[in-house]
């Protein structure tokens, strides 16, 4: 099936309305098809349950409207004006993307909403998506069935809908009627649910769990027989969203509970990166289990004066080589490029990355890339490569870079020969923060790991702290991309703990992963 198309703006009639189950928590676990509607998204409607990191797969210029939906909660809308704004917006011509936590048709009202499109005469479709009955449960260890313990599930609602349907379950009955039982958005009805099953004659031993954030490293589990159930859920402080199962197949979480033994789990990373840049950090944290606080400590911003990469890009066909240190470099010397009219696709000058990350960045752009370092991915070593694969002497360089970039590597090719124009394409700004969303996580120990990619980023950052805060970030456990980042680090008394052999965000995190392995966890670290 292929994804749904933007409508030209001259189409006539209504646009369309797709809903789409965000799944249960994890933004990974959006369907293909899911990912593929929000991408051309002129409009997305979603609810609270539904991850934000989802929102920015839609394009930048597309209307972004929240309706607070969220179990017990009152809503930001009411279910007829959230069905009349999506029936306004597909008659307005747009496709509208009505992002709904788990899947659209449990317990979530896609129902109501797929009729109001359709007796409206609004095209509509609907994607499925992950279930908290199957992906909360799956994080936490607890197959719904297994032949050894379980060969029937119910899934009901514990919310106290007035609707005749749901306002009387008959709990008592389902307590003997299948092996294994689901209770979505039970937590406020908890008590009376249990003494219900209780009393339809299941034993309090039966083995039993809540499973709060389900997916999210925030989640947190209580496993307890039936009979103490709600007693351990309330001395934990477990609360919505959570899924509550009572059955045999429990038995099999102390083996199953892949999720909570990942070497990061439940642990919070600072991530200091530009939030448009910040999403290869943040998945690859989120693939060991941890939690990211994405708090920029910069932001990128255009040069103050275009003329020099306008003029540069006015000559392209007289440079012999570009050379890219980051892949912010590629991105916004391509953008200006774009904006100019100028075609990149017939770059004869040959292409050098500084690593593998902004090499890929080139590549999306459309640039054949010569040469990589293998080892080093610094400046260094960018220099290094080029000096081999093609003598600087005689020759003429294009260095698009940041604004107040280090000198070392223009310097280096000048000494060698070469005549080099280096040009802004973008500068970095101070973040729009308030230093008290930085200091209070850190002083509070909410933070257990710092994470640092630019030696700017460390000014930025140190600049946002008092004492207090910095003596609280010191008790971090810091990691640095690379050397240079590390050095900027020790001159602000942060000394990095971790640095990995490579720079790459999959890289940091597979050496923070290491470190654990290693033994402790950061929370459990002694004084430096």
């Amino acid at each position: 099936m292929t994804a749904p198309s933007r409508r030209s703006k001259r189409t006539q009639g209504p646009g369309k309305v797709v809903l789409v189950g965000a799944g249960p928590g994890d933004p990974d676990l959006i369907t293909v098809r899911g990912a593929a509607a929000l991408r051309v998204a002129d409009a997305v409607v979603y609810d609270s349950l539904a991850a934000r990191e989802l929102l920015d797969l839609a394009p930048p210029g597309a209307a972004r409207i929240d309706v607070g939906k969220r179990g017990h909660d009152p809503p930001t809308r009411s279910q007829p004006e959230t069905m009349e704004l999506l029936i306004s917006l597909a008659r307005e011509g747009k496709t509208v993307v009505r992002l709904k936590g788990g899947d659209p048709y449990v317990f979530g009202r896609g129902g109501e909403e797929a009729v109001a499109c359709s007796e409206a005469g609004i095209p509509f479709e609907v994607v499925p998506g992950v279930s908290s009955v199957i992906g909360a449960l799956a994080y936490a260890g607890v197959p719904v069935t297994d032949r050894r313990y379980a060969a029937s599930f119910a899934v009901v609602t514990g919310h106290k809908d007035p609707t005749p349907v749901t306002g009387d379950t008959r709990w008592e009955s389902l307590a003997g009627a299948v092996d294994t039982l689901v209770i979505l958005m039970g937590m406020r009805n908890l008590e009376s649910i249990v003494e219900r099953v209780l009393a339809g004659g299941r034993s309090p031993e039966t083995p039993s769990v809540v499973v709060m954030n389900g997916t999210l490293p925030s989640q947190r589990v209580v496993e307890a027989p039936l009979g103490e159930l709600v007693a351990r859920v309330g001395e934990a402080g477990l609360s919505a969203p959570a899924v509550a199962v009572i059955g045999d197949v429990v038995r099999l979480r102390s083996k199953l509970a892949w999720f909570e033994r990942l070497p990061l789990f439940g642990i919070r990373v600072l991530v200091t990166r530009p939030r448009q840049q910040a999403h290869p950090l943040v998945s690859a944290l989120r693939s060991v289990g941890a939690e990211s606080v994405v708090l920029p400590m910069l932001r990128l911003v255009p040069p103050r004066d275009y003329g020099p990469i306008d003029s540069a890009l006015g000559r392209l066909g007289s440079y012999d080589a570009v050379a890219f240190a980051s892949a912010n470099a590629v991105h916004w010397f391509t953008q200006r490029a774009q904006a100019r009219g100028s075609t990149l696709a017939d770059l004869a000058a040959a292409v050098f990355c500084v690593g593998p990350h902004t090499a890929e960045a080139a590549r999306e752009a459309g640039l054949a890339v010569r040469g990589i370092p293998r080892r080093r991915f610094d400046t260094d070593g960018l220099l290094a490569t080029i000096e081999k694969q093609l003598p600087p002497a005689g020759r003429r360089f294009l260095l698009p870079r940041a604004e107040g970039a280090r000198e070392s590597l223009p310097a280096g090719l000048r000494a060698a020969g070469a005549e080099v124009d280096a040009v802004a394409v973008y500068r970095s700004a101070p973040p729009d923060l308030d230093p008290e969303s930085v200091r209070a996580p850190l002083i509070a120990g909410e933070i257990q790991i710092l994470t640092f990619t630019s030696p700017l980023a460390v000014e930025h950052f140190r600049a946002l702290l008092d004492g207090a805060a910095l003596a609280a970030a010191a008790r971090c456990w810091i990691a640095s991309i690379g050397p240079v980042t590390a050095e900027a680090l020790r001159d602000v008394g942060l000394a990095p703990d971790v640095m990995p052999e490579r720079a790459g965000a999959a890289e940091l995190v597979e050496a923070l992963a290491e470190r654990v392995a290693q033994g402790g966890r950061p929370q459990e670290r002694g004084p430096r």
